[in-house]
C-alpha cells in the first residue's frame, strides 16, 4: 500500500466507524481496525461534509458537530491531512469520466496524492478505475 500504508476514508465510513453504526461492513471494520497502528487518514473534506450533515440534521448526536470532528480525529491511527493547492487543482481534472460531486471529487483527489486506498461503500466511486478502493465486500 502506497502513501507509507495509510488508508483514507470516506466520509460515511468515518461517521459510521467513530458512530459503531451496524452500516460499517465487516470488512470495513477489520481494515480500519488493522490500519490503527499504521494510519488512517482523514480529509479536511470530510470534517466540513460533517458540518453540513449536523446542519441539515442528518447527523445527530450529543455533542455539537466541531466537538464531534475533534473527538473522531482523536481516534486511533487517525490523521488529519491537508488539502493541498495541488489536490484542490488535482480534483477538477480527475481523468475519465467522474461525477461532479466536489466532496467526492476532493477525497478522490486526495487518495490518488497520498497513493493509498479509498474506503468508501459508495458505488460511483467504486465503479471509478482511476482510484484505488475498498468496498464493503472483498473481490475475488
Amino acid at each position: 500500500m502506497g502513501g507509507a500504508g495509510l488508508i483514507i476514508l470516506d466520509t460515511h465510513v468515518w461517521v459510521w466507524w467513530v458512530s459503531g453504526d451496524a452500516a460499517l461492513s465487516a470488512v470495513h471494520r477489520d481494515l480500519i481496525r488493522e490500519q490503527e497502528a499504521i494510519g488512517i487518514a482523514i480529509s479536511p473534506m470530510s470534517c466540513w461534509e460533517v458540518a453540513m450533515l449536523f446542519d441539515r440534521g442528518r447527523l445527530v448526536a450529543s455533542v455539537g458537530a466541531l466537538e464531534w470532528i475533534e473527538r473522531a480525529v482523536k481516534y486511533p491511527g487517525v490523521r488529519l491531512v491537508e488539502l493541498s493547492p495541488r489536490i484542490a487543482v488535482d480534483s477538477t481534472t480527475l481523468p475519465g469520466d467522474f461525477h461532479r460531486d466536489p466532496a467526492d471529487r476532493i477525497l478522490v483527489a486526495t487518495a490518488r496524492a497520498l497513493d493509498c486506498p479509498l474506503i468508501t461503500a459508495d458505488a460511483r466511486i467504486l465503479e471509478y478505475p482511476h482510484v484505488r478502493t475498498v468496498g464493503p465486500t472483498l473481490k475475488r
